[in-house]
C-alpha cells in the first residue's frame, strides 16, 4: 500500500471513529444524591448541569442522578453499585445511609475514584473515598446554636428535627448544636445542659420526607404549647412552603413575640420567603450549587492522580431578618 493510500485509510478511520457513538461517547462523572424529590438536591444538580454547559469540549460529562424518593436508601445504594458495574469514570455520592453505602463499597472495591458530596461516610469508613466536598456540618450545628443562644440566652425547652438516623451529615449538625448549646462535648441529648432540655419525643426523624416533617412539627406544637425552640437541622418542612405556612400559622403569635424560636438549615428561595414572613428567625445556609458545580473538576483531578485536599468545605451563610436583603451572598 503506497503512502497516499495509507493516508486516505487513516483519514477514513478517523472519520469512522468520530462518527461512532461508542468512540465519541463521553466518560461519565456521576453525582448521586439521596433523592430527586428534594429541592436542595435539585439546586445541586443545577451545578452539575452548569459544568456541562461550561465544558462542552471536555471528554467528560456530569451525570446527576439518584432515587426518586429520598426515603429510598436501598435504591441509592443500588444506583451506585450499578454505576460501578458500568465502569463510569468517577462517582460523587451523598450517602443517605452511610453504613449501608460503605458496606457496598467494601464489597465492590471500585477501581474508579469515589468521593462524597454533601454528606460523608462515617469516620471509620472514610478510607473508602478520596475526599469530601460540602458543608462542615458540625459547624453548621454550631451556628444554629449560636443564633438560638442570642435569641434565648436563658435557655428553655427545645425539639430537634433530624433526617435519616444513619445520615452522617445530619448527625454531625446535631452534635455541633448540642455541644455548643449545652456547653460541653459529647452531649447525646440535652437534659438541662446549658439551660436547655429536649422535650419528650424529640429528636424527630423525618426520613427526608417533607409531608412527615410538617406533620411532626404540628404535633410537637400541639403537645408542647410552652416550647421555646424548634430546630430544623435540615430544611425538610420548609421545602413544602404551603404546608409549612399552615403549620406555623398556629404559632405565629409566639413566633412574632419570640416566645418560640425556629431556626432551620438551608436558604433556598421558599425558605428565605419564610424568614421574611416571620416564620423562622434564622436560616443557616449551605451552598448546594457550588457542590454540584465543583464535583466534576474534583473527580477529574482524582482521575488524573492529583493531590486533592480532604475535606473540601464550601462554606455557610447565616441569614436573619437583619441581613435578608444581602443573604445569601452571591
Amino acid at each position: 500500500m503506497n503512502k497516499a493510500m495509507l493516508k486516505m485509510a487513516g483519514v477514513a478511520l478517523a472519520a469512522l471513529l468520530a462518527a461512532s457513538p461508542v468512540w465519541a461517547q463521553k466518560k461519565t462523572l456521576a453525582v448521586v444524591v439521596k433523592g430527586l424529590d428534594n429541592p436542595f438536591f435539585t439546586v445541586l444538580g443545577d451545578g452539575c448541569a452548569r459544568w456541562n454547559k461550561e465544558n462542552p469540549q471536555s471528554e467528560y460529562t456530569c451525570l446527576y442522578t439518584g432515587p426518586a424518593s429520598s426515603a429510598d436508601e436501598a435504591g441509592e445504594v443500588q444506583i451506585v453499585e450499578d454505576l460501578i458495574n458500568k465502569g463510569v469514570a468517577g462517582i460523587a455520592i451523598s450517602p443517605s445511609n452511610a453504613p449501608a453505602m460503605a458496606n457496598m463499597l467494601k464489597a465492590k472495591q471500585p477501581k474508579m475514584p469515589i468521593m462524597t458530596i454533601d454528606a460523608d461516610l462515617a469516620a471509620a469508613d472514610r478510607s473508602l473515598r478520596k475526599t469530601y466536598l460540602g458543608t462542615n456540618n458540625y459547624d453548621m450545628g454550631v451556628l444554629m446554636a449560636k443564633h438560638l443562644k442570642e435569641l434565648k440566652p436563658k435557655g428553655g425547652s427545645v425539639c430537634l428535627q433530624l433526617g435519616n438516623v444513619a445520615a452522617d451529615n445530619i448527625n454531625a449538625r446535631a452534635a455541633g448544636f448540642r455541644d455548643t448549646i449545652g456547653g460541653k462535648k459529647g452531649v447525646d441529648k440535652l437534659k438541662g445542659d446549658g439551660g436547655w432540655t429536649e422535650v419528650a419525643g424529640c429528636p424527630l426523624f423525618t426520613n427526608d420526607q417533607i409531608d412527615l416533617a410538617n406533620q411532626q412539627m404540628a404535633d410537637v406544637f400541639t403537645k408542647n404549647p410552652k416550647l421555646d425552640a424548634f430546630i430544623l437541622v435540615g430544611g425538610w418542612a420548609q421545602f413544602g412552603p404551603q404546608a409549612y405556612a399552615q403549620v406555623t400559622d398556629q404559632v405565629m403569635a409566639k413566633l412574632k413575640s419570640k416566645d418560640l424560636i425556629i431556626i432551620a438549615g438551608d436558604t433556598l428561595p421558599p425558605q428565605l420567603d419564610a424568614l421574611k414572613a416571620g416564620r423562622s428567625h434564622a436560616q443557616i445556609g449551605q451552598r448546594p450549587f457550588e457542590m454540584g458545580h465543583r464535583a466534576p473538576a474534583v473527580l477529574i483531578d482524582l482521575i488524573s492522580g492529583k493531590n486533592v485536599p480532604d475535606p473540601l468545605y464550601t462554606g455557610l451563610d447565616e441569614c436573619t431578618p437583619a441581613n435578608l436583603g444581602k443573604c445569601p451572598a452571591k
